[in-house]
């Protein structure tokens, strides 16, 4: 069922969710968390598709929050509120809803959104893409216990990374962090069989792949050892080496789909390691709303400090104007000859 409410309020829009639930026999509220997207027209039909599929698992209210563009001076100044419902076959098992903010409400977005979310439920904000820089301190980020952000969305993930680690706030995620949970499980499960030394490690993916890099960085911070980042041609990790006293533990997935696990005096086992699609990753964190202290010791850590080739980083702003020619500066006078050879 959808009903359509144009140049609305938050309070019609409530109304309208009770009467849909009336008219399709369910007046009850059976949901257990409200998810706030945060997205453009581009992306909506996308989002909304994976947070459905994800709410057969977690039965939730979806709010989806897009910001219209204003086209001209007066559209700016007109605040409208533009609004869709969906309830029943249409919205999964929750309920949907579709905010399109116009003109000056759209900076006032969460004026909007409060009085939408469920009564003494924990609230989600997922940034698709164009996360801003403090999640937590976005008016919207602060109504969650929860914030998702996705760093291969960025067109520098790299950068994204040690932006999300300088920002970080109890509550924080990305889910280039949920693509890596079952590779990590799967090492992890690995040295628990050998219980030996690890004294080096390399992580073999396609570049600006932030899953790769996250993997690099939660192998180094866990195991205190130098870890090589690598490129090959995809798709997405592809491999991880590590380097123990007693041989080498590999894990190989060359086709996005199936990996081969190596050790030393052990068969090769095959091991499913498929690429998974974005409601699973969403449906894998909406299971926790405690904070992450993996994630945040791993994406502190720093890409920097990770072995591997230079990374593309991001273009430098251009100035508006000429620049002012600057003098060069002095050259560094020589330290004496004999302090020199004293150093």
């Amino acid at each position: 069922m959808k009903i359509d409410l144009t140049e609305t309020t938050s309070s019609k829009i409530n109304q309208a969710l009770v009467a849909a639930r009336r008219a399709i026999g369910t007046p009850a509220i059976g949901m257990v968390l409200t998810l706030v997207i945060v997205t453009d027209e581009e992306n909506a039909y996308d989002a909304l598709k994976s947070a459905g599929d994800a709410s057969r698992e977690h039965p939730s209210r979806i709010i989806a929050v897009i910001k219209r563009a204003a086209r001209s001076p007066r559209s700016r100044r007109d605040a409208r509120l533009d609004a869709e419902v969906r309830v029943g076959s249409d919205a999964g098992t929750g309920e949907t809803v579709v905010l399109r903010l116009h003109g000056e409400l759209a900076n006032h977005a969460q004026s909007v959104v409060l009085p939408l979310l469920l009564p003494d439920a924990p609230v989600v904000v997922w940034w698709p893409q164009d996360a801003p820089e403090q999640p937590s301190k976005d008016p919207l980020g602060a109504l969650a216990q929860r914030r998702i952000t996705d760093a291969y969305s960025a067109e520098h993930p790299g950068d994204e990374l040690a932006m999300r680690g300088r920002s970080y706030a109890p509550g924080d995620t990305d889910l280039s962090w949920t693509r890596i949970t079952p590779w990590r499980s799967m090492l992890a499960a690995a040295l628990d069989q050998q219980h030996v030394e690890v004294v080096a490690a390399t992580v073999e993916g396609e570049s600006e792949n932030p899953s790769c890099e996250l993997l690099a960085m939660w192998l180094a911070d866990r195991l205190k050892v130098p870890v090589e980042r690598t490129l090959s041609g995809g798709p997405g990790l592809t491999a991880v080496r590590m380097e123990t006293k007693n041989g080498v533990i590999v894990l190989d997935r060359p086709d996005g789909s199936l990996a081969t696990l190596s050790m030393q005096n052990q068969p090769d086992r095959a091991v499913a390691l498929k690429r998974r699609d974005t409601a699973e990753l969403l449906a894998e964190e909406l299971r926790r709303l405690d904070p992450d202290n993996t994630y945040e010791a791993t994406v502190k850590f720093g890409v920097e400090k990770l072995g591997g080739p230079e990374r593309p980083k991001a273009a430098e702003p251009k100035s508006d104007g000429p620049k002012s020619a600057e003098p060069a500066p002095a050259p560094a006078k020589k330290a004496p000859a004999k302090k020199a050879a004293a150093k």
